[in-house]
């Protein structure tokens, strides 16, 4: 209290300094006159109450008994700011060190997800499409279609066309099981017109999946980045590019319209090569089930179920294998039925506004197992 009022120079208003010390003997016993002293001179000194006190006792002579004000540790007033001042300055340096480890570590991260044998994922939030063209049709399509190829499988039932997306820059592509089902050869074209002879890696008929790579592939193959179907909501904008009728890199677009849609079709390998049948009257559409209804033809006996992403975004035969995108040109779904009337002909046959495409992360999930030779093997 001494010290305190020292440093200020301030008392109470009127006589309350007084009373506090002149309240009976005993209280005037245990306060003598000393603390009066020193206050008095501060109330009347012209040193500036910001400087530090002066010592509050002399040195002690060696030898000397310490007194009862001595025995009180008293802490050197500029040691304790410079230990404050260390602390951020360390931690400024932590950090600095953890930003640097991070940002190696984010490189290397880079590069594996650039290989040739992993495949480039990213959240759905993770734009590849140029700032100038986001949220376009145009600047997904442009970022996109250079990732999208046309398939064409010849087997004893004839040739079939559908499209498949690359995955990896050392020629994995994902398409659908019913585009390469049975497939004696397999032929993919690529967007700038260059085609290459692929082989089957692995088939999943029970997701209606296949993983397929390219022979001898080409260097500098554009990767589409897979995104995350998880984070898809009703009403996104979405768009589809493939090969419908064989026309290759054909671009829709639309939305989003329901999710997690119950569709059943074919694992019947004569049913898959029926599928892309061009000409005739519609009945080589892929054939599915919906709520217990079947359309575009007979499934067979044989059949799969899985959750599909529902879209308006034009689906045509042809479109099986190709690639449903968000607005940021990450592969949301890989399309793979569409509606159309059982009794549909050839000038009637067409996209109604309602087709399907298997998530994405279904695609994720089933890579190791596809790259292993499938579940069919």
């Amino acid at each position: 209290m001494t010290e305190s009022f020292r440093r200020s120079g301030e008392y109470p208003e009127g006589n309350q300094h007084q009373s506090a010390y002149t309240q009976g003997d005993a209280q005037q016993s245990a306060y003598p006159q000393q603390p009066y002293a020193p206050a008095h001179s501060a109330s009347s000194s012209s040193v500036n109450p910001e400087w530090p006190p002066p010592p509050a006792y002399e040195p002690t002579q060696q030898g000397a008994a310490p007194t009862a004000l001595l025995t009180e540790p008293v802490s050197p007033a500029p040691a304790a700011p410079r230990k404050r001042a260390k602390g951020p300055l360390a931690l400024l340096a932590a950090v600095a060190i953890a930003a640097a480890a991070v940002g190696g570590g984010t490189a290397y991260a880079f590069q594996e997800l650039t290989g040739s044998d992993t495949v480039a994922t990213s959240s759905t939030s993770t734009s590849v499409v140029p700032t100038s063209q986001k949220g376009t049709v145009a600047g997904v399509a442009k970022a996109v279609s250079p990732s999208i190829v046309e398939i064409s499988a010849t087997s004893n039932a004839g040739q079939s066309t559908g499209s498949g997306v690359v995955i990896t820059s050392g020629g994995e592509i994902i398409t659908n099981n019913h585009v390469v089902s049975g497939a004696s050869e397999i032929k993919v074209q690529l967007s700038n017109g260059k085609s290459y002879a692929a082989k089957v890696v692995g088939t999943d008929s029970k997701k209606d999946l296949a993983l397929i790579k390219l022979e001898n592939a080409p260097s500098g193959l554009t990767v589409a980045t897979l995104g995350d179907s998880a984070g898809v909501k009703v009403g996104d904008q979405v768009v589809a590019i493939g090969s419908p009728e064989g026309l290759t890199g054909t671009v829709t677009s639309g939305i989003v319209s329901a999710l997690n849609r119950d569709v059943t079709v074919s694992t019947d390998e004569s049913q898959g090569q029926q599928q892309q049948q061009q000409g005739g009257d519609g009945s080589g559409q892929w054939p599915f089930q919906f709520g217990g209804q079947e359309f575009n033809g007979d499934t067979g006996s044989s059949t799969t179920t899985y959750k599909a992403l529902q879209t308006d975004a034009s689906l045509n035969p042809g479109n099986s294998g190709g690639a449903l995108i968000d607005m940021n040109g990450n592969i949301i779904g890989i399309n793979s039925a569409m509606y159309s009337a059982a009794d549909a002909t050839s000038s009637s046959a067409g996209s109604v506004g309602l087709g399907f495409a298997i998530p994405i992360n279904t695609v994720k999930a089933d890579l190791n197992t596809l790259r292993a030779g499938g579940s069919d093997s």
